[in-house]
């Protein structure tokens, strides 16, 4: 019996085509990257931190997967500028975004239900003649997403997520509004359905029920869930072949300690028996709240929920050997609407919180997974902060010689301050540049910090403050005036990367007469 031998292998001629050309185009495409930034977690609110009351299997997990830094910082101690650095590549003496300034138009109220709220909410806007990093992706043919907190424009402003290079948007343009978890509304934008503004979306199951007091409970739509559930959707309808840059800046675990009353919360009101509460205060938008330890607690492990999807869907879509995968913090922990960092951290690591220069205010959790890419479970002690992750994205999207690239030559100076940290990522620890020094300073609550080395110097209200973090990690010991060279030195520093605006003053250090 004859066989036809062109019938009988033609299939899987093309097949093994098909499978060859399907593998080269994996190796072609740009990796995708997902950036996870919380609210306002704490360096060990996590258990791969060392936290021993709330469960993260997720977080934790993505840990083994991949990368844990253990001397990341935020750019700044507060959200707006921090969220500023990582947007530009600045650090917060060059951003133009140095504090929490808000712009509000409450002499013309707009009425959700009975609840006055603002017709203009929002942060002051990123230069918008300063590239930031979703327009740096898009103009590189990424598919970009932000789904959270924008904080970078208030609403009608030169800086709105729809001027700046993002393709779909689902969150709160003001970080103020998010500290309503029931808010009146959330904002939205799609450029592929056409929108031509970022608009606010009405929560119906909210507007009912009063912001504030008693009703307030009776509200439906929680907006982590729904920021979530977008942001997820989003990432499921991605096309395949095309890159992704989704920015996931969830608003949990910051104030108000609220969320459904589900299993989750159940769970923590068992395991803290003995609880907190909180009256509330209603000028920050923050109701008050029963069993504040099982509320916050349940908060993080709900986030550890949204990463674990995340996570699973990068999985069985095929995407995680090709999608670098962020997890981290704005900044360090609050106390506000009745949250209790001291109960959380008390091994008492870091001194400081959310506002302060001290570690405990910019050192945050950072965990990077990117598989068959970055090494499993690889601690890593290298010192960098946010401003560094604008050349690391670009070198992981192939963008060569993006300074120079998008430096706008209008400008007398243009700022970048980061030094990538990708060669850390894929271990080659050799070819890792390391900055002389890192740079934070917050005009609120007039600090400024600048670590060199192991040292790091506090300036507060004008005042020096040196500490030895090799040996003093809680920054206790103040040895400035035994160390009066190294304090000389650091002022240099101030001075060399301070850039005065008006907006956002700050007292500067004397100089010491020598």
């Amino acid at each position: 019996m004859s066989l036809n031998l062109t019938k009988t292998f033609l299939p899987i001629a093309i097949l093994a085509c098909g499978q060859a050309e399907a593998v080269a185009q994996r190796k072609q495409q740009k990796p995708n990257i997902i950036y996870i930034m919380c609210d306002d977690m704490g360096y060990g609110d996590l258990g791969c931190y060392g936290q021993k009351y709330i469960l993260t299997p997720n977080i934790d997990r993505m840990a083994k997967e991949g990368m844990r830094f253990t001397q990341a910082y935020a750019g700044a101690p507060v959200s707006a500028p921090s969220r500023a650095c990582f947007m530009t590549g600045q650090h917060s003496g060059h951003t133009e975004v140095r504090g929490n300034k808000e712009y509000w138009a409450p002499s013309k109220p707009i009425y959700y239900g009975k609840n006055r709220d603002f017709s203009v909410v929002g942060q002051h806007p990123y230069d918008p003649e300063h590239v930031i990093l979703p327009e740096i992706m898009k103009d590189n043919g990424y598919r970009t997403g932000m789904f959270g907190k924008w904080a970078g424009g208030y609403e009608g402003s030169v800086s709105t997520p729809d001027k700046r290079g993002v393709d779909d948007f689902y969150g709160y343009i003001c970080q103020f509004q998010a500290h309503l978890y029931y808010p009146n509304f959330l904002n939205e934008y799609s450029r592929e359905r056409g929108d031509s503004a970022v608009r606010r979306v009405v929560m119906q199951n909210n507007i009912a029920y009063p912001m504030f007091g008693e009703q307030y409970a009776q509200r439906k739509d929680y907006s982590a869930d729904l920021i979530h559930q977008h942001a997820l959707n989003w990432l499921k309808h991605q096309q395949k072949g095309k890159p992704f840059f989704g920015v996931f800046t969830y608003t949990l675990p910051h104030a108000e300690l609220t969320q459904p009353n589900d299993s989750l919360v159940a769970f923590y009101k068992k395991k803290f028996f003995e609880d907190k509460t909180w009256g509330g205060q209603e000028g920050s938008r923050y109701n008050a709240v029963e069993h504040t330890h099982a509320q916050f607690a349940a908060m993080i492990s709900r986030l550890d929920a949204y990463v674990g999807e995340i996570l699973r869907t990068l999985d069985e879509q095929g995407l995680a050997d090709n999608t670098l995968v962020i997890f981290t913090s704005d900044n360090g922990p609050h106390e506000e609407g009745g949250a209790d960092p001291a109960f959380f951290n008390r091994d008492g690591k870091l001194r400081g919180l959310k506002r302060q220069c001290y570690e405990g205010g910019i050192r945050i959790p950072f965990i990077a997974r990117w598989k068959g890419h970055i090494k499993e479970g690889v601690t890593n002690d290298l010192p960098f902060a946010f401003y560094d992750l604008m050349p690391t994205f670009c070198d992981v999207a192939g963008v060569r010689n993006f300074q120079k690239r998008y430096t706008n030559k209008k400008k007398t100076v243009d700022y970048f301050d980061g030094i990538s940290i990708y060669p850390t990522l894929m271990s080659d620890e050799k070819a890792q540049k390391q900055h002389t020094h890192l740079y934070w300073e917050f005009a609120e609550t007039n600090q400024i910090g600048v670590r060199m080395g192991d040292w790091k110097l506090i300036v507060i209200r004008g005042v020096p403050h040196l500490y030895n973090l090799a040996t003093d990690l809680h920054e206790d010991k103040d040895v400035a005036q035994a160390y009066p060279e190294i304090v000389d030195e650091m002022v240099k520093i101030i001075y060399q990367e301070h850039v005065d605006n008006p907006l956002f003053p700050i007292t500067m250090p004397m100089k010491r007469q020598k």
